[in-house]
């Protein structure tokens, strides 16, 4: 799969084709991009490194932040101005954009440096980035766990200069720069030099070497060089007193002469940062090479866990969707710099709200023993700041997103511990989210029975369930009664119509969250009138016999927008509030409704090049959507169960905790955009027929073979047996062995 990966699908603004049927009735009010970068990642790595241009929102590319509707260009071309390091994928406006440690390679003069220089033949892949300057020096890119290396490849020059900038940091837009507040630079050796700058309360060090000892090395501030000096100590910056400040090597170069730098990194130290580059990055002759080698192949072990039987230009999007699904979140064990204790620890978790319906039980699926150590960094966050985050990032402070939901978490905990998976104590666990269901919304929660926004009452509820589960694991049957009755409070949410009651909402209106898959979907079916009164709402939501609408275009109106919101319809993946609606026609024996909804999505919502995304990636959650989707399955978070459609591939390998588990179709047609959808009419697990739409974790997770047999026209398959719905009591996890954890 690793050769089929583009990096560069989402890095534009979206260009697919116009659509038709059900998808051209579907509207997209945020911004129509997939703000992904092309940059060097490892899987799950702690670096990122890529061109700079200042742009939103990961510092690459050539547009404006945005908030609704198509970009505006802020650059009429690719452009930058040097090379940073860590970097968002996919996200939107977390206001915290990193870009730390700027290497600009120069034939000008220091004076030059924040030139932007046009970007010419750029090459990606995973793992390394390459491209070259329109002042003719070749820039590539490679990154380990905790390091990074670059080559610059100079023409003949007198006074070549490699500059590293440690003031430059976030975005080159209104109130985007990240400035630090101390820094302190040592010229170490020839060749060798540390620093560290504190910044948004993290104290980020870095160890940096230069491979060609015969070139000057020099500190410099205020773009001025300091001729002699081995150090630099700055104190209480602000950024009206900022100056830019850094070190730089200079030489003579022959044509085609190239020269690296090598980056270790750490939140705990300049000596640590040194440890790390070298654990990444041994010594010796040809280091990027060697560390872009080693990084492929850790992307080519993750990439290989799935792989599929496709088109060539649907097997790019969907490799490049898997690809996607593994970047976040940045694990980095040892580091955390906000307590002292080693162990896991885990940042840019900056969607969880995305993340936790798709890409967390892909990543459970794929890569377990990562899952556990996510779930043990959440738990120690939980112990040490007082909560289980909504987002974390690689700063201090109190903006953990908590108003785009509320117990999401609970969802991994719960997955896992029904998984039987080992390296979690349980007990730990089970109080830790006990006592963040009391806190923030929750206190409305307990208080009044709902909370505001009315979608956290739901994700209490949810998180009350999940918790549940957990004491049920643990044989504290008292505290599930007690959690159980809290559980379903999630009816407080919605008004007689079958839709949820007007509240404020996060990106989405009351029609957006009122489908989301609990876990008692009979309860809510019957809530809303029954199958057929539910369906209806389902068919109304995704724009069953509706005009087509227009979307919305470069700087919306007000009028525009309101337009558009006022239609209540599904937002076609450019969001994810609802991104698990179109399973829920499954809980009302409507298996063929998601069948066509999922074509649709996956037909006419993702492509190839730059524009092949619908909306912001959103740290993989978009992208693991895709892939799910793409093996005709879907998780339903925090409930072990897996919803089985008709995949949009001939045929799949997946490497489960268990085992592989082999998807084989039968009577499967190459879809067309816009064309009608395949129907599932018959399932077969290891030879035996299954007539229900869905699997249990342990199933799933076992691997084995699973048959799908497929037709032009919906059968009675999956419309009798519907899948689990928990009204009242939740059963004890059975014994079974433990799935091991690596």
């Amino acid at each position: 799969m690793i050769d089929a990966v583009d990096p560069f699908i989402g890095t534009e603004p979206t260009d697919l084709p116009d659509p038709v049927g059900i998808a051209a009735t579907w509207w997209s009010p945020k911004p129509q991009i997939g703000n992904t970068h092309p940059g060097a990642t490892y899987p799950f790595g702690m670096v990122s490194a890529c061109a700079y241009s200042g742009a939103y929102p990961t510092g690459y590319g050539r547009y404006d932040l945005s908030t609704a509707g198509v970009p505006a260009p802020i650059h009429d071309r690719q452009l930058a101005s040097g090379f940073t390091h860590f970097q968002q994928s996919g996200t939107g406006a977390i206001r915290k954009y990193y870009n730390y440690f700027r290497v600009t390679p120069m034939l000008e003069p220091l004076d030059a440096l924040g030139t932007r220089w046009e970007l010419s033949d750029e090459e990606a892949g995973p793992g390394w980035y390459a491209a070259t300057l329109g002042s003719g020096i070749r820039c590539e890119l490679t990154v380990g766990p905790k390091s990074a290396v670059h080559r610059y490849t100079f023409p003949a020059h007198r006074d070549a200069r490699l500059v590293v900038d440690l003031a430059l940091g976030g975005l080159a837009i209104p109130y985007g720069a990240t400035v630090p507040l101390r820094a302190h630079l040592h010229a170490v050796a020839p060749g060798v030099a540390q620093g560290e700058i504190v910044v948004e309360g993290a104290p980020l060090a870095v160890h940096v070497e230069c491979d060609d000892e015969r070139w000057r090395q020099l500190l410099w501030y205020d773009r001025r060089l300091m001729p002699g000096g081995t150090r630099l100590d700055l104190d209480y910056i602000r950024p009206t007193t900022l100056r830019s400040f850094g070190l730089l090597w200079a030489g003579p170069t022959e044509a085609g002469q190239s020269v690296e730098l090598r980056f270790g990194f750490s939140l705990r130290g300049t000596e640590q940062a040194r440890e790390n580059l070298y654990r990444d990055c041994p010594a010796g002759p040809s280091g990027f090479e060697a560390r872009r080698t080693r990084t492929r192949a850790a992307w080519r072990e993750h990439l290989d866990l799935v792989e599929v039987e496709a088109p060539t230009a649907q097997r790019q999007v969907f490799a490049t969707a898997l690809y996607h699904s593994l970047v976040k979140p940045c694990f980095a064990p040892g580091e955390s710099p906000f307590w002292p204790s080693d162990g896991p620890f885990v940042f840019d978790i900056s969607t969880m709200w995305d993340i936790y319906r798709t890409q967390l039980p892909l990543l459970t699926l794929l890569r377990p023993g990562r899952a556990v150590e996510l779930a043990r960094a959440l738990l120690t966050i939980c112990e040490e700041e007082g909560n289980l985050p909504i987002g974390y990032r690689m700063a201090r402070g109190a903006d953990r997103f908590s108003r785009q939901g509320s117990a999401l978490a609970h969802t991994l905990l719960a997955d896992l511990c029904q998984q039987g998976v080992s390296g979690i104590d349980w007990d730990w666990a089970l109080a830790l989210m006990n006592l963040d269901l009391r806190r923030a919304y929750g206190e409305d929660f307990l208080a009044h029975g709902v909370a505001h926004p009315i979608s956290h009452t739901l994700d209490l509820a949810t998180g009350y369930w999940c918790t549940a589960k957990v004491a049920a694991h643990v044989g504290d049957r008292a505290l599930v009664a007690q959690l159980e009755g809290l559980a379903g409070r999630w009816v407080n949410a919605f008004d007689p119509t079958g839709l949820l009651r007007d509240s404020t909402f996060y990106e989405g209106g009351r029609w957006n969250y009122s489908f989301r898959l609990l876990p008692d979907m009979a309860g809510r079916i019957a809530l809303a009138g029954g199958d057929e009164a539910f369906t209806a709402l389902l068919d109304r939501f995704f724009g069953l016999g509706a005009a087509p609408v227009r979307l919305p275009g470069v700087a919306p109106t007000a009028e525009e927008l309101a337009h558009g919101y006022a239609l209540d319809r599904f937002e076609g993946l450019n969001n994810e509030p609802d991104m698990d609606a179109p399973w829920a026609y499954q809980y009302a024996g409507r298996p063929d409704r998601t069948a066509e909804v999922v074509n649709a999505v996956v037909h006419q919502r993702f492509g190839t090049g730059r524009g092949g995304l619908p909306g912001n990636d959103d740290s993989g959650g978009l992208s693991s959507w895709y892939v799910w989707a793409s093996l005709g399955l879907f998780p339903v978070a925090g409930q072990n169960v897996f919803l089985v459609n008709a995949p949009a591939v001939r045929q799949a390998r997946i490497a489960t905790p268990g085992g592989a588990l082999e998807l084989v179709t039968r009577g499967f047609t190459e879809r067309e955009p816009g064309g009608p959808a395949q129907y599932v009419r018959g399932v077969r697990l290891d030879g035996e027929p299954l007539e229900r739409s869905w699997l249990g974790g342990a199933q799933l997770h076992g691997g084995g073979l699973l048959e799908v047999d497929l037709g032009p026209a919906p059968t009675g398959w999956g419309r009798v047996t519907r899948p689990p719905s928990s009204r009242g009591t939740i059963t004890a996890i059975s014994a079974r062995p433990e799935v091991p954890s690596t």
